[in-house]
């Protein structure tokens, strides 16, 4: 790398150096590395409420999405002295320390390293053994699109809206939905998780031609997955306003319930980086009250 391809550039209160900012992340469109940092330094004010507090799992994509990808749950060791460790969901060999994004600067820093997508836990890391929510993963399988997807999101909302729970949509980014019940409430990951998948399984047995519960690919074809395993410690799910790696920058977008009906009818339900930006400069941050509300799961 010549010097000219390195520059150091001021964010928030930090200089950071940056290089290749020309590089094409998003061949299809031309989406460069220095848009994707300009897009996390311009949604940082929203997106920050919901990762700073969280151990987080970067998605890097050294030479674009069209390249090869890999996890990073250790923050490395190149970091900047002032980018956080905190604990994480960790993995069955012991405790990890990742990397805390907690300002502007840290969300920059991670996109100058191709980390298109950041991925979040349901715990926060002063207590990675409470969850402050559940998720409900839908995932189209073969034969099934966004349509199926929101159909399958309503079905969620009525069955929590029975024992008195709201919920918040958002897309994946990529082809499906999420639906998040907030809790910020004790509880731990095992009755979360308990609970996801008795709410799937209640709508897999009214559904169960167009819903499974279980991965099996088989079983998946023309159905839609309730993936209700993503409540478990060790997993993370796509944060909100985080980039995707797909043809174009799309951005998993917390969306209405207003819209997810019309999803249901075809209307599209995709987001790229620009249209999020737009988005919360016109209504905020859509997400703002799985941060605080308080809600106890039934039983507890």
């Amino acid at each position: 790398m010549v010097a000219a391809d390195r520059v150091n550039v001021g964010v928030g209160e930090r200089t950071l150096t940056v290089s290749n900012l020309s590089k094409v992340l998003y061949p299809q469109v031309g989406f460069t590395k220095a848009d994707v940092i300009e897009y996390y330094v311009r949604i940082a004010p929203v997106m920050l409420a919901h990762v700073a507090d969280r151990g987080v799992t970067l998605r890097r994509f050294p030479n674009g999405v069209d390249g090869k990808s890999f996890f990073e749950k250790r923050c490395p060791s190149h970091r900047p002295d002032w980018i956080g460790v905190v604990d994480g969901p960790g993995d069955r060999g012991g405790p990890i320390g990742y990397c805390r994004l907690d300002e502007v600067a840290a969300l920059a820093w991670a996109a100058n390293l191709a980390a298109l997508e950041i991925h979040s836990p349901m715990a926060r890391a002063v207590d990675i053994d409470r969850p402050t929510m559940v998720v409900f993963d839908l995932d189209p399988g073969p034969g099934t699109v966004m349509v199926e997807c929101a159909e399958v999101a309503l079905w969620i909302r009525d069955v929590l809206d029975g024992v008195g729970l709201e919920a918040h949509p958002k897309t994946s980014g990529s082809k499906g939905l999420q639906v998040y019940v907030p809790l910020n409430t004790p509880v731990d990951h095992e009755t979360c998780s308990g609970f996801a998948l008795a709410v799937a399984r209640v709508i897999e047995k009214a559904n169960p031609n167009r819903v499974v519960t279980t991965q099996t690919k088989a079983a998946r074809v023309d159905k839609v997955l309730i993936d209700w395993s993503q409540n478990s410690r060790h997993k993370t799910t796509i944060a909100p306003y985080s980039l995707r790696a797909r043809p174009t920058p799309t951005v998993s977008t917390p969306v209405t319930w207003a819209e997810v009906e019309g999803a249901s009818t075809g209307e599209a339900l995709s987001f790229e980086a620009s249209d999020v930006l737009d988005r919360v400069a016109e209504v905020g941050d859509l997400f703002a009250r799985t941060l605080d509300v308080e809600q106890v799961l039934p039983g507890r």
